[in-house]
């Protein structure tokens, strides 16, 4: 398998999971989630994969500061319908590193580490797209993502079309996939601390 080399140096979510911890599936719970998972989750990379994972990344950081967020006990809250838009692209990589599902998630051991109920589209949010809360404390951060200060390429707009269609020379073809990948590469290379990309509200 082979991925664009800025995948592996992409930003790494860390996060502790006391149920992988629980059943050894991960030494003292601690897994690492890199933008490669939420690309293998998703099918494909784009900047809606890469701004739901540094969405994330970015409200997390700013509810757990240098602890580790725990997996399992967050709630997700997003403002658009399941159905609309690319609400489901984002928030099924909010669940790969949270653990928070809606109704399909793991039911629990002996009433712990129940996954279920922690997953909610259609809420009013303040400012941002995705709110998540920790269920500890009860602290809540919005995160929002304005793409457009990360444009693409105007000749995307032209290649798009005829590569869909199937009539792009193979040269074509190549330099819509770079272009597209170009865009992803500086949203998690050169965006993913900027305030005013990945904006979180607290």
């Amino acid at each position: 398998m082979s991925f664009p080399e800025f995948f592996g140096v992409a930003p790494v979510i860390v996060m502790h999971d006391p149920l992988a911890g629980f059943l050894g599936a991960a030494e003292d719970g601690r897994l690492e989630y890199r933008y490669a998972d939420a690309v293998r989750l998703a099918g494909h990379s784009c900047p809606t994969v890469a701004s739901a994972f540094l969405m994330t990344r970015a409200a997390l950081a700013a509810l757990y500061g240098a602890a580790l967020p725990v997996r399992g006990e967050i709630r997700v809250d997003l403002a658009e319908a399941q159905d609309a838009g690319v609400a489901g692209v984002i928030a099924s990589i909010a669940t790969l590193i949270t653990g928070a599902t809606a109704e399909t998630g793991f039911k629990g051991l002996a009433g712990k580490f129940d996954r279920r109920g922690k997953l909610f589209f259609g809420q009013a949010l303040q400012r941002g797209s995705l709110r998540f809360t920790r269920l500890d404390t009860g602290e809540s951060a919005e995160a929002a993502a304005d793409l457009a200060r990360v444009p693409a390429d105007p000749r995307i707009d032209d290649l798009l079309p005829i590569c869909l269609r199937g009539q792009a020379t193979t040269a074509q073809q190549q330099t819509f996939r770079n272009l597209w990948q170009e865009r992803v590469r500086r949203l998690l290379l050169e965006h993913a601390d900027d305030p005013q990309v990945i904006r979180v509200f607290r």
